[in-house]
């Protein structure tokens, strides 16, 4: 299974990118867990909420990845999880990182924040520190050595960028 990852600060337009790539590739996506949690809870997460938030994921992960045709698309993984628990707690329990080493994408789709950044209560609240957070992403992305591609501008571009991403990929 090849698992591409839409990644990247908060309101980038990954889960559009996700969901339009998925359809390019006749395939299925895998949503971001965290927001349907947060949704439940009503509420913005708390670090006691970290461990429940990445198992949701790998078991939203493990219930789609089935349906795949070969290639998964997900908007979202672990990466994410250790990022924003390490920025907002300053801490994250220490198997996420292992598991992450055992789940990460063969590619990550970078999704720019060249695109305006909607308020949506509880799920995004730092408009004010995209591009802190986006070198988060970045500096986490390359200090794994993970295979990334930067993907940016219009949603046009944008998806003929992570198209031809992938399709390099699968043809190696």
């Amino acid at each position: 299974m090849i698992r591409v990852v839409v990644t990247g600060s908060e309101c980038t337009g990954k889960t559009t990118l996700a969901s339009a790539l998925a359809e390019h590739f006749d395939t299925v996506w895998v949503p971001e867990f965290v927001r349907m949690f947060v949704e439940e809870k009503g509420a913005a997460p708390e670090l006691a909420d970290v461990e429940a938030i990445a198992r949701g994921q790998m078991a939203l992960e493990d219930q789609i990845a089935p349906e795949a045709s070969g290639l998964l698309i997900q908007d979202t993984d672990l990466l994410s999880t250790v990022i924003y628990s390490r920025h907002y707690y300053g801490d994250w329990p220490a198997w996420i990182e292992d598991e992450l080493r055992t789940r990460a994408g063969d590619l990550y789709l970078l999704a720019g924040i060249d695109v305006p950044w909607v308020p949506d209560g509880d799920q995004r609240d730092r408009g004010d520190r995209r591009t802190e957070m986006q070198e988060l992403f970045r500096a986490a992305l390359s200090e794994r050595g993970y295979r990334w591609v930067a993907v940016s501008g219009p949603p046009a571009q944008r998806i003929e960028t992570a198209i031809s991403a992938i399709e390099d990929l699968l043809s190696e």
